[in-house]
Parts: structure tokens; sequence; C-alpha cells
């Protein structure tokens, strides 16, 4: 998987791998990582989906309400945990792939992925639903980078990394400090 190279820099020998040797190493656990993930948030968020659905198209009575909302959950939330499992390792491939053939990760490798992810899912449908498909995930990964950039922006402008110091006029005179002078403990 990991594909070092060995090169000669003044009589020994160095180890070096590219961006995309790097992140191509740990593209197999990122897969099963990302695919374990989104099979979580799925069905989690199905399950409180499925709960309140199930619950208002029961028959009246307290029992029977629980009784549907959790054999709503128990029917559907796997279901749809499988098919955010499937999106996510899906774009996970794409995006590694990517990785290791652009050899640098950047967010247009992210939209990219969103777009062919969409495209390939759509793809029994024919290529009207693939094209469609593959714009909003490609609009979808975009606003998802943009926002995910501005927010580090922002945080990056809130907390500068090192000090910041101002710079002090040089003084006119090089008369001695006075004892209550406030400016020697600045």
């Amino acid at each position: 998987m990991l594909c070092a190279r060995m090169t000669v820099v003044s009589g020994r020998e160095k180890l070096s791998q590219s961006v995309g040797d790097v992140a191509l190493a740990h593209c197999p656990w990122r897969i099963v990582d990302d695919c374990g993930g989104a099979f979580t948030m799925g069905a989690i968020g199905g399950g409180i989906f499925q709960a309140v659905k199930g619950f208002r198209n029961a028959p009246s009575g307290m029992s029977h309400r629980m009784r549907g909302s959790l054999t709503a959950i128990k029917t559907r939330a796997p279901q749809l945990g499988g098919s955010f499992a499937v999106w996510g390792g899906l774009f996970s491939m794409i995006d590694c792939g990517l990785v290791k053939v652009r050899g640098k990760e950047d967010p247009w490798n992210s939209i990219t992925s969103g777009a062919m992810t969409g495209a390939i899912l759509a793809a029994r449908n024919g290529p009207v639903a693939m094209f469609g498909s593959a714009a909003m995930g490609g609009i979808l990964l975009a606003l998802i980078e943009g926002a995910g950039i501005l927010i580090t922006r922002f945080a990056s402008s809130q907390f500068p990394t090192g000090p910041q110091f101002a710079e002090e006029p040089a003084p006119a005179s090089m008369s001695a400090p006075s004892f209550g002078d406030y400016r020697q403990y600045q």
C-alpha cells in the first residue's frame, strides 16, 4: 500500500514519501471509518425520524403508538444506515483514489468525489438522473467544503499563532526612566 522511495542525499539514504503515498497508507482505515460513521449517522438519524413517523401513523392509544414507533425503527433504521454506509464508503474510495492520482489532498478531491458518488449511485436510473445527482453531490460538497474553509479562516483570525508585538517609537531623549514609569513593566 505505502509506496516509499529511497533517495541518496549526500552519501546517506533517506526515506521519502509523497503526499499521495502517505494519504494512501491511511486509506483502508479511512474507508472503513467513514463507512462505519456514515452507518451510525444514518441509523441514528433514521431511527429518530422513523420513531416520530411510526408514532404518528400508529392507531390511537399510547401502547399502540409506542409499538408502532418501535416497529418502524427496527424495520427502517438499519436500511437507512446501510444506504448511508454505501454512500460514505464509495465517497471515501473515490477520494482516496483522487489523492493517489493527483498527489495532493485539497477541497477539489472532496467536491469531485461527491459528484462522482452521486453519479455512480444514480447510474441505474439513466444518464439524466446521473447528471442531476452528480450536480447535487458536487454542489453539496462544495457548500460543505466552503463552510469548512470559512470556519477555519474565522477561527484562525480569532486565535493568532504567536504574540503580536507593537513597535514602540524611539525615545526623544535618553533620560533614565523614573521609578514610577509603568512602561518598563510592559
